[in-house]
């Protein structure tokens, strides 16, 4: 049973991820004063579902010089993991992971990035490679201070399960208690999920595709499907984390719907930073912004306690 709906949580989860390329198209659309797609169905309605028959339907290319099976099979495991992460949400079953929840997501966090590096050294391409260590160089210096940050929340919170998060929110949402930390938060989510103003990885103005110019059909829609699930989780984690996160509330979704949003908006509103300024903005800003808040909710926590035994 377990099982079973482990598996229809997945397809829920992918029916979500397409009708969310279609929001982001046709939101693109509006903002460069074009029309989106509106030909495939009512309004474009099924225009994600055509796209996925016609990249599961075309030949998958074969770089003559690569090592195929680390190539074939590194897309299929960043899915794997970006899916699995999801077991987190408190869903019927999803209590196994509840109480080391945090753990569990920047353990798996960390480990798609592995996937990525691998893919990319296998197509044995130098634009693969650039991109590939480009995006580990992004992701390994955004983790540091994005663990940080999320520390200080756990400093306060006094717990790794996501659900004490909310009892913790009732009277006041993180994200105006921490403001600073909040800013900070939604600004490396877009680091972390590799997103418009920071995807060099995929800079075609400079790396034609980046890391995933060797892959096609089918591998292309896996790495396709692997950032927008994340994109899609990573907005539920901030609604947890900074909004007061109720799971049994219809507002928790629109809170999440609204970030979902937010990350479209901001793609077409910002150009792409330069790479060394977005260095700059974790290595001189974050980190040693985010060390000495650390240190400050450390001791406003203690400060709490102590004058609670009081």
């Amino acid at each position: 049973m377990i099982l079973l709906v482990f598996l229809m949580m997945m397809i829920f989860i992918m029916i979500g991820v397409a009708f969310f390329t279609l929001l982001e198209r046709k939101l693109l659309g509006y903002i460069q004063y074009r029309k989106g797609p509106n030909k495939v169905g009512f309004i474009g309605i099924l225009q994600p579902f055509s796209d996925a028959i016609k990249l599961f339907s075309k030949e998958i290319l074969k770089p003559l010089v690569s090592n195929y099976s680390i190539f074939f099979f590194m897309p299929l495991l960043n899915l794997m993991i970006n899916l699995l992460v999801w077991l987190l949400m408190p869903f019927f079953f999803s209590y196994f992971f509840v109480n080391l929840g945090i753990l569990f997501f920047l353990c798996l966090s960390s480990l798609s990035v592995y996937t990525i590096i691998l893919g990319s050294w296998s197509s044995n391409s130098n634009y693969s490679m650039l991109g590939s260590l480009r995006l580990v160089a992004q992701l390994i210096s955004y983790e540091i201070s994005f663990s940080i940050i999320l520390m200080c929340f756990l400093i306060l919170n006094n717990s790794l399960s996501l659900y004490d998060f909310y009892i913790f929110q009732k009277s006041i949402w993180f994200f105006f208690f921490m403001f600073p930390l909040g800013i900070m938060w939604l600004i490396s989510c877009f680091a972390e999920t590799n997103r418009t103003p920071f995807d060099f990885s995929e800079g075609e103005s400079e790396l034609v595709s980046g890391f995933n110019i060797e892959y096609s059909s089918v591998l292309f829609a896996y790495i396709f499907l692997s950032e927008y699930c994340s994109i899609m989780f990573m907005s539920y984690m901030s609604v947890i984390i900074l909004f007061g996160g109720n799971f049994f509330s219809f507002f928790f979704y629109m809170k999440s719907s609204l970030l979902c949003f937010f990350f479209i908006w901001v793609r077409g509103s910002l150009p792409r930073f330069r790479y060394d300024k977005l260095m700059y903005l974790n290595w001189k800003i974050f980190l040693p912004l985010s060390m000495l808040l650390i240190l400050f909710f450390s001791g406003f926590s203690i400060f709490l306690k102590l004058n609670s035994m009081n």
